[in-house]
């Protein structure tokens, strides 16, 4: 079993190659087409791919990730980017961080805490405003990846790795998490696409869930 502490991401984002500005996944447009900018989480956020295009969307970028060296490299490509907004980078633990506000949108893509998938991301729901959105990237489950030996691209991130099965969820567990009265599940899907990481083609799974919190204007 891996265990995702900060020792963890530490080693993986010190010893990875740097790279040029990310590329963010093609989700994130899409899901977020329809949003009015306001105030946004990227939990996990890596190398910074999706919170460098949310801010130059107008959003107002709030940057967490458990890694010093991740949020160094996001540092690096926010000012090769020039972006006009400045985003605030976080260094915290998602499985302990208890932030005292909450945001308009919440995105986590690829994210993986000691907690666990299924509690980390019921963890990011509580930090969504009333008539704000959660929008969840995940790996998706298969019989390949249960058996361990699964590979993955985070495309945002230009990151090719192995992945156990414990980073790996279904639609079905995420959708579980939002059957309260509060809540409305916008989107459930999973999607196959292929990436080419160092010109490699690798095919991905993915599991996309967007829900909104019921309330507010």
């Amino acid at each position: 079993m891996t265990d995702f502490d900060r020792d963890f991401w530490q080693r993986h984002w010190a010893e990875r190659e740097t790279r040029g500005v990310p590329t963010p996944h093609p989700y994130l447009a899409t899901e977020t087409a329809q949003l009015a900018p306001g105030t946004v989480l990227d939990a996990g956020c890596g190398a910074g791919a999706e919170a460098l295009w949310l801010a130059r969307q107008g959003w107002s970028v709030t940057a967490a990730d458990i890694s010093a060296s991740a949020l160094d490299e996001a540092k690096r490509h926010e000012r090769a980017a020039g972006t006009t907004t400045p985003i605030e980078w976080i260094e915290a633990d998602l499985s302990r961080w208890n932030p005292d506000r909450t945001w308009s949108l919440v995105v986590t893509s690829y994210a993986h805490a000691e907690i666990g998938q299924l509690a980390l991301y019921e963890r990011l729901a509580s930090w969504v405003a009333p008539g704000g959105t959660l929008l969840i990237v995940g790996h998706a489950a298969s019989e390949h990846q249960e058996a361990g030996h699964a590979a993955h691209e985070h495309v945002g991130e230009s990151l090719h790795a192995a992945h156990p099965h414990e980073a790996t969820v279904t639609r079905e567990a995420i959708a579980g998490l939002f059957t309260a009265a509060d809540w409305s599940i916008e989107t459930s899907t999973e999607h196959t696409r292929t990436a080419h990481p160092g010109g490699a083609s690798v095919e991905l799974r993915d599991v996309v869930v967007r829900a909104r919190r019921l309330g507010g204007e």
